[in-house]
């Protein structure tokens, strides 16, 4: 194990190192329309075909997706310490990509309140083994020295399998109707479990991937326990910056799609959200290449501070108008924040917990609190929505946004050595 860690720590050689590429590639692909589950089509299933005929409006789908996001948050730290523990990881990432889907097209097949939520926390709870076992499963592979700029190409094709999986859905839906999505999230799951079982387990170093040399019975340290995690005062602050962060951008898409569901038709609502989504991933993709190509040389503190401006200005902008084109032009922004969080938050995570051993817990640990704010945005902007309206709910969100950038500007230090 020793030679294959100093292997990967070089970079391992070309031909393993393309194999895995593409493999990865491929992975990152096809779980990226899984890994979230339903996403904004939930509320819009709920709201325009279901309706408040059935009980269903912006606040009781917000206290749904509060619900789920609770669960999968209580689900983040254990599935980080599962990761760091497993000695299979594929196949952990196989079996979640099943229960998210299985889970996710049960919606039409169940109703009343406590079993949507039900359906739907159980799939968050899945779904928050995806970061942890892919950052893993990237960082066992080609070691710390080119994490940043893997971890980059992994969130380009993640952004890109979103882009076309919600063109598909868009296009689809158009003509069949919002229930389409279920179907194609069923394919999509199956090539997931396809691409995830062509990694090779033995290739992964499982001491790299969660922030060792190698493995303790090998002559190197335990690793850190609990407290020195809590002791690291620069990861507590960044675990507050992923709080705010999801608590302005969660609610965002999913208010506009609930907005352009009341003002244009359930089927044009969906086709438009998915032109939300494309727009955002489309521009997702360069940026997640671009951060991840230079976040050695330009630093992960700048980086961050441009995506929280970006979140700030989205928010805004959309109290400008309900023409549902300029909602989609300015969901386009959310490819600039979301897609530096995405490429940057696992390499931030990384460069403070290096040598600890406690890389995927750390990560679950932070993304607990990320979760947080994404299960608080959801019922936070519906009571606004419900309450004084779309345009105070955005602009609530911004506002939280600017104060995440204040944080991080004051706050947060470079983890990027000189």
């Amino acid at each position: 194990m020793a030679t294959a860690t100093a292997s990967i720590m070089a970079g391992g050689s070309a031909p393993e190192r393309e194999t895995s590429g593409r493999t990865l590639d491929a992975l990152n692909f096809f779980l990226a329309d899984v890994r979230d589950g339903l996403g904004p089509y939930l509320a819009i299933y709920l709201v325009a075909v279901r309706g408040p005929a059935h009980g269903w409006n912006e606040a009781t789908v917000g206290m749904v997706l509060t619900i789920a996001g609770i669960f999968g948050l209580l689900a983040q730290t254990p599935a980080g310490s599962l990761i760091d523990k497993s000695r299979n990881k594929p196949r952990i990432v196989m079996a979640a990509a099943l229960l998210v889907t299985l889970t996710s097209v049960s919606l039409p097949f169940v109703h009343g309140f406590a079993v949507v939520a039900a359906t739907q926390s159980i799939a968050a709870a899945a779904g928050a083994v995806f970061a942890p076992a892919i950052s893993g499963i990237t960082l066992g592979l080609v070691g710390q020295k080119m994490f940043a700029h893997r971890i980059g190409r992994n969130e380009a094709f993640n952004h890109a399998g979103n882009a076309v999986s919600a063109a598909l859905a868009g296009g689809l839906a158009w003509e069949f109707g919002p229930v389409v999505v279920f179907y194609l999230m069923g394919a999509l799951t199956v090539a997931s479990i396809a691409s995830a079982a062509r990694i090779r387990n033995d290739d992964i170093d499982n001491a790299v991937a969660r922030g060792l040399d190698c493995e303790p019975e090998e002559g190197c340290e335990e690793p850190s326990g609990w407290k020195t995690l809590i002791e690291n005062k620069p990861l507590l602050i960044f675990a507050v910056i992923a709080f705010l962060f999801h608590l302005s951008n969660a609610a965002m898409l999913t208010s506009v799609s609930q907005l352009l569901a009341k003002s244009v038709g359930k089927d044009q609502a969906t086709s438009l959200t998915a032109a939300c989504i494309v727009a955002a991933q489309l521009v997702m993709v360069p940026i997640a290449m671009l951060v991840g190509r230079n976040a050695d040389r330009w630093g992960t503190k700048p980086i961050f501070l441009v995506a929280f401006a970006f979140l700030a200005a989205r928010g805004a902008l959309y109290t400008v108008s309900d023409n549902p084109w300029w909602l989609v032009g300015v969901q386009a922004l959310d490819g600039v924040g979301a897609g530096i969080f995405g490429a940057i938050f696992p390499v931030v995570i990384a460069d403070l917990t290096e040598g600890s051993g406690r890389f995927n817990v750390s990560q679950g640990a932070v993304a607990t609190t990320q979760g947080l704010g994404a299960a608080l945005s959801a019922s936070l902007a519906g009571a606004i929505i419900v309450w004084a309206g779309y345009s105070a709910s955005f602009l609530t969100l911004a506002a939280i946004a600017a104060m995440g950038f204040s944080l991080y500007l004051v706050a947060m230090p470079e983890t990027k050595e000189d």
